[in-house]
């Protein structure tokens, strides 16, 4: 069975003034993600814009996150649709251009009952033999897969993984019990990383990783070798700017700080536009004082 480990950066989806797509900064993203330590990569999460990408930009990016990984790292894709048929085509579309696993939302057209999330996940995991990571976040989209559905998932051989991200801390332990070891347990919350990391999870998929990968895997390190005292230190410097993951504008957020931290383009696709005036000031400071803090810390550090 396939066992996910490590940082998995949910990666931006790079893009040009006019909005379309920027392959080229696209592939050096996953490059600098991958020669910095993370251990996967997901292409078209939310925060890659996925909703907003036609089918065949969607391919384009999926293909140009593989070769740019060259099999150094599994690539997983986010898939989000509406329709149980959608989901199961685009499931075997995403393994035919390449992707080495699924991150999968709930049907974003319809809050479903636990029965009818169970049978959605099922009958995606049906469609191919990509593994699947459920993305679980019900303050986002108002469907919550407890750890009593996933003990109805657990025959379920391609399910493997739940990016753990309602907020509630207890629910990373809660799973343990419910399901021992059956899946891998990632936290889907920048700024719930350590405290998630002391419970146990064996990942994390973070959103600022797309600007600090070094030291967020270093993070996550820290915390996997039980120095916890080092971790905070990081933590506390990085915890502002991951704040901004959790806000509804993250994907711009997270974009203009790859742009502050190293020039990455942070154009986004309408309806999202630019950040201004003083929520722009705001992002730009929280980032710039990370800079700053991490410069200092690798002075003394030297």
């Amino acid at each position: 069975m396939t066992i996910w480990t490590g940082v998995f950066p949910a990666v931006t989806t790079k893009l040009n003034e006019d909005g379309s797509l920027d392959l080229d900064a696209c592939q050096k993203s996953v490059d600098r993600l991958i020669k910095n330590g993370v251990s996967g990569v997901i292409v078209l999460p939310m925060l890659g814009e996925n909703a907003s990408l036609s089918i065949g930009e969607r391919e384009s990016v999926i293909r140009a996150g593989v070769e740019a990984a060259a099999g150094r790292v599994p690539v997983l894709s986010g898939i989000c649709e509406t329709t149980v048929e959608t989901v199961k085509a685009n499931a075997r579309k995403y393994e035919s251009f390449g992707a080495q696993g699924l991150m999968a939302f709930p049907s974003l057209g319809y809050k479903t009952d636990p029965r009818e999330t169970v049978h959605w996940y099922k009958q995606l995991a049906s469609a191919s033999a990509l593994p699947i990571m459920i993305y679980n976040n019900p303050i986002a989209y108002g469907v919550d897969v407890t750890p009593e559905m996933l003990l109805q998932l657990a025959d379920t051989r391609e399910i493997v993984c739940i990016k753990e991200e309602t907020g509630d801390i207890r629910r990373v332990t809660d799973t343990y019990i419910a399901c021992g070891d059956r899946f891998s347990v990632f936290c889907g919350v920048d700024d719930l990383i350590v405290e998630s990391a002391a419970l146990g999870v064996t990942g994390w998929v973070s959103g600022m990783t797309n600007a600090w990968p070094a030291e967020c895997v270093q993070l996550f390190n820290l915390c996997r070798a039980n120095k916890y005292a080092e971790a905070r230190e990081l933590y506390r410097i990085l915890t502002p700017s991951f704040h901004l993951d959790t806000h509804v504008k993250l994907v711009q957020y997270i974009k203009l700080a790859e742009h502050l931290v190293y020039g990455a383009p942070e154009w986004t696709r309408a309806p999202r536009l630019p950040l201004v005036g003083e929520e722009r000031k705001h992002v730009i400071d929280t980032v710039q004082a990370a800079i700053d803090a991490l410069k200092a810390r690798a002075k003394l550090a030297a």
